[in-house]
């Protein structure tokens, strides 16, 4: 069939003559689907004309958000223009719609290749050959990896490999010791990780990388395994969400990365994990070349996708349960540590009145579990917030909640 012969066409990289391009468009058209479209914008890739072809991948997106080709082709897009954030950020769309998708797997590990981070991609191939071991790119791709890249003549000493990995270990915030041959590394879920210097050496020989290069990306490798975060940097993208903390926090946080946040609190960023709240240390954001910028984007986005319920709540003598039916007191209670942060978020402020009106509203942050509020003008309600004690881990102090600001109060009652 002529159309199949022009998207084969399409698929393997090739130029389309004017005929066939057109023909191409008519049937996207009339289909309207996102598998056509999204080859009309691979053809105009493939003719060099990105620009283009982006502007008709986000009318599909837009059309079919869980459409994985369309993530995928946004990424090849961006790598075409050697725009590796955007290309990280619909690839990461991608792994959040599909975790395991071998297409995804082996995109990453070719933009990995392209900017030098061959023991990433080497991992995600093998992940890829592991689950597939005749997947015909990943298979390309592991023969490209087994060939080194720039090694030199000049190799850096086990000593210099070592002592240069030490300062990066200190610099990201990663506990370490040195133990005769073995690094060890404590990990967020209790235990220790126990690695042999002399593999982590040759391992760095192998890649041909520069020290300081071969030396970060090691460190980055060590982080994520101490932070319990599989894969490279777009699987510890897809997990990180805010938290939200007070200033006394600060002293207790050292090296975590973080930004002010509002009424004098601040936001924090973890790796979500059902057992344990993993700061991410700001070496580890050094070792992936990112910003706070682009950490926060992304958390936020997450916790967008994770959301939580607005709920009746009973507040009687200390003991907290949630209600059938209206009381006047309402929690965000998704109970992950990261309710506070939902708190900021213009979503739940909309469930918030949508439940429980326009406010203003009396907050409660004392507790990390949940979020408590009510109309700041139902007293009885208020006096009870007023008599709960904040928890260790949690905020004290009245706040206020208006047009989606959070300010901090003097007093809880007395309105």
């Amino acid at each position: 069939m002529e159309l199949d012969r022009i998207q084969k066409k399409v698929e393997a990289g090739e130029r389309l003559l004017d005929d066939e391009f057109e023909a191409l468009k008519v049937a996207a058209s009339r289909e309207g689907g996102p598998q056509l479209r999204t080859a009309v914008a691979q053809a105009l890739i493939n003719a060099d004309a990105v620009i283009e072809a982006v502007q008709v991948l986000e009318a599909v997106k837009r059309d079919f958000p869980t459409s994985v080709h369309v993530h995928l082709a946004l990424a090849r897009a961006a790598v075409s223009q050697e725009n590796w954030s955007n290309a990280e950020a619909s690839l990461l769309d991608a792994l959040r719609l599909q975790p395991d998708d071998p297409e995804v797997l082996t995109s990453m590990a070719v933009l990995a290749m392209r900017r030098g981070e061959r023991g990433r991609a080497r991992a995600l191939v093998e992940d890829v050959l592991s689950r597939d071991p005749f997947h015909a790119e990943a298979q390309l791709l592991a023969g490209e990896l087994r060939t080194p890249s720039g090694v030199t003549s000049l190799k850096p000493t086990k000593d210099s490999f070592v002592e240069a990995l030490i300062e990066q270990l200190k610099r990201q915030s990663t506990p370490h010791l040195v133990q005769k041959q073995l690094l060890l590394v404590r990990l967020s879920r209790k235990g220790i990780a126990r690695l042999e210097l002399d593999s982590l050496y040759d391992d760095f020989i192998e890649s041909g990388r520069a020290l300081d290069e071969g030396v970060a990306s090691v460190g980055k490798e060590i982080a994520e395994k101490a932070l319990a975060v599989p894969g490279g940097k777009l699987q510890f993208l897809a997990r990180v969400l805010p938290v939200l903390r007070d200033s006394s926090f600060l002293e207790r946080s050292e090296g975590a990365v973080r930004r002010e946040g509002p009424a004098g609190l601040w936001i924090f960023y973890a790796v979500e994990d059902p057992e344990s709240v993993l700061y991410v240390p700001q070496g580890l954001l050094d070792a992936h070349r990112m910003g706070v910028e682009q950490l926060d984007t992304v958390a936020w986005k997450n916790l967008d996708a994770r959301p939580a319920e607005v709920r009746a709540i009973e507040l009687e003598d200390g003991a907290l349960r949630l209600s059938p039916t209206p009381t006047g007191l309402w929690c965000i209670a998704h109970g992950d540590g990261h309710d506070g942060a939902r708190l900021l978020t213009s979503a739940h402020q909309a469930a918030m009145q949508a439940t429980a009106g326009d406010g203003p509203f009396r907050v409660y942050l004392g507790l990390r579990e949940l979020v408590l509020f009510c109309d700041e003008r139902d007293r009885k309600n208020s006096a009870k917030l007023e008599g709960l004690d904040a928890a260790r881990d949690g905020i004290s102090g009245a706040w206020r909640m208006e047009h989606g600001a959070l300010t901090e109060l003097d007093e809880w009652a007395g309105v």
